[in-house]
């Protein structure tokens, strides 16, 4: 029998309202940073905490300086100023080095026991992003949770942002790939989006979801909607490709119509002088001045693929030699 493996985490908590949760979080998270094994056999520890602090209104600040110096494992990123918690959150996992990067809320939704849960279905489907998604209602609101789930399922199906109705802020990810994504996305991207783009395989754990501490909710309904905008602009051409498309079908009914028209006219006859040509150049102009904002929108779409960074490829060790590949007991014969 030899050493087993043990799986090094990095938690990474983008911090704006911590002053109230932050110490209960670190207590959750304090048996953790000794080995610990999951419901599957797997043996992890966390090694460090990452605090991104994006200049919230509270104390959070003077906690963090705390808590870096009561525990050795916890590791500060200041902010200059409020960039939002997905520029914080991309600014602690550059600065992490585990093997995992664990993404979780500050406010206590999100429990770390359950880290091990998606640490299980990273090894048993071989994945490289594990979204902990909740088994019970997130603690938003009836109103709010129909609207985050409907925005999903449109970028989903309308935007082609793959799996979004699967997007949660606790996440696990490669170490290496989440690095990555850090370094190469451009200003404005979206995290998850980012991840689409380069993860092998995505799969989700169901995890249960808490109450949020004591405090109200930092995005308001027109964050909300800015940060759903967002996610529509980062997933890619699909809503570029739609100007075309309906450039297209504008043409075609054009030349429909003007085949309908040319019959009336001739057969019919009480079409009036002039209107035959007016309507068929109105229609079929209409349709290839959207061909051609399409085609200029795809040429957009390139350029707006190369300003949010995405990767023309992206080299990773070998899978069989990183954690991915260890076994998952503490039997390694």
């Amino acid at each position: 029998m030899t050493s087993r493996y043990v799986h090094r985490v990095s938690i990474v908590v983008p911090v704006y309202q911590g002053e109230r949760t932050l110490r209960d979080l670190f207590a959750e998270i304090l048996p953790l940073t000794e080995d610990f094994t999951t419901p599957a056999g797997a043996t992890a520890r966390v090694e460090e905490v990452v605090l991104a602090w994006d200049n919230g209104p509270d104390r959070s600040d003077d906690v963090i300086r705390e808590l870096i110096t009561e525990y050795p494992f916890a590791k500060a990123v200041w902010l200059s100023r409020n960039f939002g918690q997905h520029a914080a959150t991309l600014a602690g996992i550059a600065s992490s080095g585990g093997e995992w990067v664990v993404t979780l809320d500050e406010d206590g939704q999100h429990d770390p026991a359950q880290i091990s849960v998606l640490l299980d279905a990273a090894l048993s489907e071989r994945a490289t992003v594990v979204y902990g998604v909740g088994d019970n209602p997130a603690p938003h609101g009836a109103v709010r949770n129909a609207a985050s789930k409907a925005a999903k399922r449109i970028l989903e199906s309308v935007f082609g942002g793959s799996g979004a109705s699967d997007y949660s802020s606790f996440r696990l990810i490669l170490g290496e790939i989440a690095r990555s994504v850090a370094a190469y996305s451009g200003t404005g991207v979206y995290l998850d989006v980012a991840l689409s783009w380069v993860s092998r395989r995505t799969v989700t754990a169901p995890v249960r979801l808490r109450e949020e501490g004591d405090r109200s909710s930092g995005y308001s309904y027109r964050r909300l909607l800015a940060h759903f905008w967002r996610m529509i602009l980062t997933s890619g051409t699909r809503g570029l490709r739609l100007v075309t498309w309906l450039g297209v079908i504008f043409a075609a009914g054009g030349v429909l119509f003007a085949i309908y028209l040319t019959v009336a006219r001739f057969v019919w006859g009480n079409v009036p002088d002039g209107w035959t040509s007016q309507m068929v150049l109105t229609a079929i102009g209409t349709g290839a001045v959207l061909v051609a904002l399409g085609i200029i929108a795809e040429y957009l779409g390139v350029a707006v693929n190369m300003a949010l960074g995405r990767p023309s490829y992206l080299i990773v060790r070998d899978p069989a030699t990183g954690p991915l590949g260890a076994p998952r007991s503490d039997d390694q014969r």
